[in-house]
């Protein structure tokens, strides 16, 4: 089965100095047939207006990604992490027995375009953590990024899932096997494509369930992030 979800279809935001796009329930959006896939909670595609962002708030028992799409983020915790996350780069903080933590535009001009994602960690009350990678040096194809059992240049979630980012040019196509009672979640970041038979642009998100492989054909140069669940 493959399940197609427009970005146009996705719940929205307007605060002013946040334009918030929702894949599934968030905040003020709730729709019960969207309420997550497996155990991938929330993807929010921000655009934060210069100076403005989200101030000091807690979590706790999630696995919160942030992937900076064009602009830079200032991130401070209670960790003792204070960075400044540019395009390109990847975080991952675990909250698990309670976090506070600040996510403002590091930019008095720009605004600053990212995703949010939370995964669902397997076990509460994990001790708290971060990381974050850098992921301009990736090149064509799917490459992984994070996963339950990091393997060098990746980040470590708490939780049987696995992240691989896509980059393919126009024309070019890539083939990911999809494991025995597996499900994917593909994400569009940019460009068009067309993902087991269904046309993708910008946004859009696409649920794959019941199927041998994941293929991706580029009708453009793509980015995309893919999500393999239980």
């Amino acid at each position: 089965m493959v399940t197609l979800r427009k970005s146009n279809e996705r719940g929205a935001a307007d605060f002013g100095w946040l334009q918030s796009k929702h894949s599934f329930s968030f905040g003020r959006y709730y729709d019960p047939q969207h309420m997550g896939f497996s155990d991938l909670r929330v993807i929010n595609e921000d655009v934060v207006a210069p100076g403005a962002g989200f101030g000091t708030h807690p979590h706790e028992n999630m696995e919160i990604l942030t992937y900076v799409l064009d602009g830079a983020l200032a991130h401070v915790d209670s960790m003792g992490n204070r960075r400044v996350l540019k395009a390109g780069e990847f975080q991952r903080m675990t909250a698990g027995t309670g976090v506070t933590h600040s996510e403002m535009n590091a930019s008095e001009t720009d605004p600053v375009h990212f995703l949010q994602i939370w995964v669902e960690p397997e076990h509460v009350g994990l001790e708290p953590g971060y990381e974050e990678l850098s992921l301009d040096t990736i090149g064509t194809g799917i490459t992984q990024i994070a996963g339950p059992q990091a393997k060098g240049d990746q980040l470590t979630i708490h939780q049987d899932t696995r992240i691989f980012l896509g980059k393919l040019g126009a024309g070019e196509s890539a083939v990911q096997t999809i494991g025995e009672n597996r499900r994917v979640w593909l994400q569009m970041i940019s460009g068009q494509a067309n993902i087991n038979g269904v046309s993708l642009s910008a946004g859009d998100g696409v649920a794959v369930s019941d199927q041998a492989t994941l293929t991706v054909a580029a009708d453009s140069d793509t980015d995309f992030l893919v999500f393999d669940l239980r």
